[in-house]
């Protein structure tokens, strides 16, 4: 018996998006980078990555059902996650931390638009991400 995933392209872009946005909130409040930096660093790769994930199932559902335009637009508004998980990813690596504040200050601007209550039930999602980061880099 396999586990679906209840949870639409939508909604699971809109989740991470708000965790991303709190992540790198709380890294620029923060003074020096620590351990708990380094988690909240590696999950805003890691959910990029699912991000991209997402969009690219979206669009291809779409061109399914012969909405190529309506596919390659939001294709387009969302081309930019790939790169800066890369980025990212890399900088996260090398422990570069330059790179890192340019590339959160990058993904921060292109989610301006997300929405976070004082009193938000988003927890730490990124408690652990460091090391599945590093174990999925290899």
């Amino acid at each position: 018996m396999a586990i679906k995933n209840q949870e639409s392209g939508t909604t699971l872009r809109n989740r991470l998006s708000r965790g991303i946005v709190l992540a790198i909130r709380l890294l620029m409040e923060q003074g020096a980078p620590d351990d708990d930096s380094l988690d909240k660093i590696a999950f805003v790769v890691l959910a990029l990555n699912k991000i991209a994930e997402s969009v690219d199932a979206s669009a291809t559902a779409w061109e399914k059902r012969d909405y190529w335009v309506k596919a390659d637009a939001f294709r387009m508004e969302w081309e930019w996650v790939l790169g800066s998980s890369e980025r990212l990813k890399d900088a996260l690596l090398a422990k570069d931390w330059a790179q890192i504040a340019s590339e959160l200050i990058v993904v921060g601007q292109k989610l301006n638009k997300v929405q976070i209550s004082p009193k938000n039930r988003i927890g730490e999602p990124w408690i652990g991400a460091y090391a599945a980061l590093r174990k999925q880099a290899g």
